[in-house]
């Protein structure tokens, strides 16, 4: 599924929600995901959970990356899908973390519909084959995550 063998390229967007002001990472996947020839979407800094939603809604993305480096990334996924379980048609796409997490987190991120949590020190290459993956499980209607 990407634009090399005919199909639409993967959608992916990629979100800085709350305060944090750190962008330089983020930047530098979407780099990465375009030069693998997906579709990237950056939302940029200081985004609300309810602007990062009503965005990867509209532009009908098949990946929801959200980058948090300022810690503050429990109440920030509890808020994000707090808000995907009110949707009446909830929304396919996956959701994946990324940036600096503790490892004990992860554990509970995953419980509450993360997909896949990639951290600070994630080559490149394993971004790219795991974004791909989550794609493809969307196209042919594999779950990701956590039903709502």
């Amino acid at each position: 599924m990407n634009s090399d063998d005919g199909e639409q390229p993967i959608r992916v967007m990629l979100a800085k929600i709350g305060l944090d002001g750190h962008d330089r990472g983020v930047k530098v996947v979407a780099r990465t995901l375009r030069d693998a020839g997906m579709e990237v979407i950056y939302t940029g800094l200081h985004r609300s959970p309810e602007e990062v939603l009503e965005a990867a809604v509209q532009e009908d993305v098949d990946v929801l990356g959200v980058s948090l480096l300022s810690g503050a990334h429990m109440p920030i996924f509890t808020k994000i899908f707090a808000l995907l379980a009110e949707m009446p048609d909830r929304p396919t796409f996956s959701i994946v973390a990324g940036g600096v997490m503790p490892d004990e987190d992860e554990a509970a991120l995953r419980e509450m519909g993360v997909a896949e949590v990639l951290g600070q020190d994630t080559t490149p290459d394993t971004i790219v084959t795991t974004i791909r993956r989550l794609a493809r499980d969307r196209a042919v209607g594999s779950v990701t995550g956590r039903d709502a």
